[in-house]
């Protein structure tokens, strides 16, 4: 078995390794695998061999109530291998599952140095589905990230708050968006339906708070694009809803145009990169005034926040599509990679003060 190698640059090119170790991966289809497979791209177009050590290699179990995820039956011998294979100058543990934890420990019993990034809020998942204390889960995630070098964080909300929470270390990592994917045009889809039409995009599940959105007395026709453990019972629960499940590229793209608002209910996520998907499509988004829209729609123009969702999305229905899009221009991939770039730390520090 050996680390997936995404497009790295030509055989023969002097360029330094990085590792990236995550156990979030295709098929899933979130936030986490969207930016290290978005960023990994730039980075190789600025020269860096960049690698991956996912589950792909290993059997894996899903979570119980929650399939499309599952976590990696790894050994300390096989991850060892694996990273002894790749030999990177640089490791970036990106997740805090089974090979995050293995090659942490790799890395620690060696003596090497490595960067974490903070991508989930793992303890107000957990304590949605069993009873654990928040707290718990925080001491976790704290002891986990506190070997690392430099723990990369998407907002300065989250910055703050993990802050007060004891963690240290904490450098900014923002997120970018495809701008030739998601990009205005004409609205080609929903002619059907009733309008406003009213989107929603992402998993359909607890933590994502997406009740609140078919809640809505907004008038129009609320759509939702994901899928997810909670979506059967949401379609019998709000049967004037429509439900498309998921939708990828270019289709993806034209549901964006299509929208009147994105509506981004979550109160748990990190960063939210639909938001910046919409916008840069020229939808408006209504959101509530929490770690990540607060940080993403700085701008009153391009988006609207309440803690009335309803307010929200009455006053992004006046916004204007340009002012969005203006917003949305300044999330880029390229100044994402530069930001990861920047933060990576030599694998054998000792080393490399000494050469």
């Amino acid at each position: 078995m050996s680390p997936i190698s995404v497009a790295a640059p030509a055989p023969g090119a002097n360029s330094r390794r990085l590792l990236i170790v995550t156990d979030a991966w295709r098929p899933q289809i979130n936030g986490v695998v969207r930016t290290l497979e978005s960023v990994g791209r730039e980075l190789v177009r600025s020269g860096l061999d960049v690698r991956y050590l996912t589950p792909e290699p290993f059997w894996t179990l899903p979570v119980p109530s929650y399939p499309e995820v599952r976590i990696s039956l790894a050994t300390m011998g096989s991850v060892g291998r694996m990273i002894t294979q790749a030999d990177p100058d640089h490791i970036h543990i990106a997740t805090e599952g089974p090979l995050g934890l293995l090659a942490r420990q790799y890395c620690i019993d060696r003596g090497f140095a490595f960067t974490t990034s903070f991508h989930t809020r793992f303890p107000e998942y957990v304590a949605m589905r069993v009873p654990v204390p928040q707290e718990w889960s925080y001491g976790y995630l704290r002891w986990f990230h506190g070997a690392a070098t430099r723990t990369l964080v998407p907002t300065p909300s989250l910055r703050a708050d993990l802050a007060a929470r004891g963690f240290a270390r904490l450098e900014l990592w923002s997120r970018g968006v495809d701008g030739g994917r998601f990009h205005p045009g004409p609205k080609t889809c929903f002619a059907d339906l009733a309008g406003p039409h009213l989107l929603y995009v992402g998993r359909v599940a607890a933590e994502k708070n997406v009740e609140a959105f078919l809640e809505l007395k907004v008038p129009g026709t609320k759509i939702v694009v994901g899928d997810g453990p909670d979506c059967a019972r949401l379609q019998r629960q709000y049967p004037e809803a429509v439900f498309l499940g998921y939708r990828h590229g270019d289709e993806l793209g034209a549901l964006y145009r299509s929208a009147d608002v994105l509506v981004f209910p979550s109160r748990t996520d990190t960063f939210g990169n639909v938001i910046t998907e919409a916008l840069a499509s020229g939808t408006p988004v209504a959101a509530l005034p929490v770690t990540g829209p607060v940080d993403v729609l700085s701008d009153p123009l391009a988006g609207a926040l309440d803690d009335d969702l309803n307010i929200a999305v009455t006053r992004a229905l006046g916004l204007r599509r340009e002012d969005a899009r203006l917003h949305g221009e300044r999330f880029t991939w390229a100044a994402s990679a530069r930001q990861l770039q920047s933060a990576l730390v030599p694998l054998r520090p000792q080393l490399a003060a000494t050469a």
